[in-house]
């Protein structure tokens, strides 16, 4: 709880995307499920207006979110936010808001309040964190997923050995398009097809791991680089050539053998001859 919170909960541009996000649904919840007692506010009136004054209601109490998240911003510039800190700061949030749903309830309607201000307060705080520390909920979560893209990102773009120079890096994305894994050029071995899915088999503090990702060999085979030491040569193979120490042909057909202990021989289908030929004969200038 000591630790400080991820800076991306406080960037100015995440701000804005989770008060508008929070605002949408807050006018869809209370449009939807009439939360605060607020069909009170308005008894007599059509579903339409309804919706216009009471989304007005619930605009003008998000009043108390940006408020909050501008003095955020402008706070974390000189301070710390720790965990327990962005804790205490949604606590007061969803208190502050609850009080002025709370106070419109009891004094604003025609009618008068039917129900003590402790009850109204007691519903109105249930109320209003929902709708605060859902949509917070599933923004961190996204902000979270966005972040560790871009981290995987930045490594495949740019990473520096131990010998200062600058390694290469490999992305690997799924059918969709987004990147699940970012691998050292030098620690893959080979990719296996099997299906709608492929497993990239590569070398993770010495032994070597598999990792599954639905995606086409094909895709991979189009997108590989052309100064990649990647090549595919079989229908279900592409292997890194330099970690081939042996190209072997026999009767059966053509192999490669890796310089990793335990991995099979690859096999070199005719299609993809000379094209591994090709590359081999480069890589063993």
């Amino acid at each position: 709880m000591n630790n400080l919170i991820p800076s991306y909960l406080y960037e100015k541009t995440n701000l804005t995307r989770l008060v508008i996000f929070t605002a949408i649904f807050s006018l869809f919840f209370i449009n939807l499920f009439q939360p605060f007692g607020s069909r009170e506010w308005y008894p007599n009136i059509s579903s339409m207006s309804y919706f216009f004054f009471s989304s007005l209601i619930i605009l003008t109490g998000m009043l108390v979110v940006v408020l909050s998240r501008i003095i955020m911003y402008i706070y974390s510039k000189k301070h710390p936010i720790l965990y327990w800190h962005y804790g205490v700061w949604i606590l007061v949030e969803i208190v502050s808001m609850s009080l002025f749903y709370a106070l419109f309830s009891m004094y604003v309607p025609k009618q008068g309040a039917v129900r003590a201000f402790e009850v109204i307060l007691q519903n109105s705080i249930i109320n209003t964190s929902l709708v605060l520390l859902l949509p917070y909920s599933i923004l961190w979560l996204y902000f979270s997923w966005k972040e560790k893209n871009l981290q995987l990102l930045k490594l495949s773009q740019d990473e520096t050995g131990s010998d200062g120079q600058k390694k290469a890096i490999l992305p690997f994305y799924d059918e969709k398009g987004e990147l699940r894994i970012s691998i050292a050029q030098e620690n893959v071995l080979y990719i296996e097809s099997s299906d709608n899915y492929i497993t990239i088999h590569y070398l993770n503090k010495s032994k070597i791991t598999g990792f599954l990702l639905r995606n086409s060999l094909k895709w991979m085979d189009e997108h590989l680089s052309s100064d990649s030491p990647m090549v595919r040569c079989h229908r279900s193979y592409i292997v890194n050539l330099d970690r081939v120490k042996v190209l072997r042909k026999t009767k059966d057909g053509i192999f490669l053998e890796l310089d990793a202990l335990q991995t099979p021989d690859i096999p070199v289908s005719k299609t993809y001859y000379e094209k591994v030929m090709k590359k081999f004969s480069h890589y063993s200038v």
